[in-house]
């Protein structure tokens, strides 16, 4: 389960009464950090940047249910070690949505791809 962010918290708020135009978050980035989730944290702990793991635009949809979806797939042109994915609102730093921090690293070497998905339901 990922964790929303006190800074994706404060922009929905912002969204819901109009008090700002916050920006949409739709930039997926991933990362080799296994520090643990918390809601203060406003970046990924360590951001992959190169061999084909740069933040990028994700495709975003409405599934059903309340669940907003984000889809990227990453194609790795060298070693790439993931342990955590963000979703943001900027291609460099803004505002990070949520952090998801998985239970082992997954190794990526060149020409291995690997398409996240990230589900966040409002409930």
């Amino acid at each position: 389960m990922s964790t929303l962010m006190n800074a994706g918290k404060a922009e929905i708020a912002k969204l819901m009464n109009g008090v700002d135009t916050p920006t949409a978050f739709t930039y997926m980035a991933i990362g080799s950090g296994s520090t643990a989730e918390a809601a203060t944290q406003t970046a990924l702990v360590t951001e992959i940047t190169t061999n084909g793991g740069a933040r990028a635009a994700a495709t975003c949809s409405y599934v059903a249910n309340y669940t907003a979806r984000w889809t990227k797939l990453f194609e790795f042109t060298g070693n790439v070690t993931l342990r955590e994915v963000g979703i943001f609102n900027a291609s460099s730093s803004g505002d990070m949505l949520l952090r998801h921090v998985y239970a082992a690293d997954k190794t990526y070497v060149n020409g291995e791809s690997v398409e996240i998905i990230v589900d966040a339901v409002v409930a």
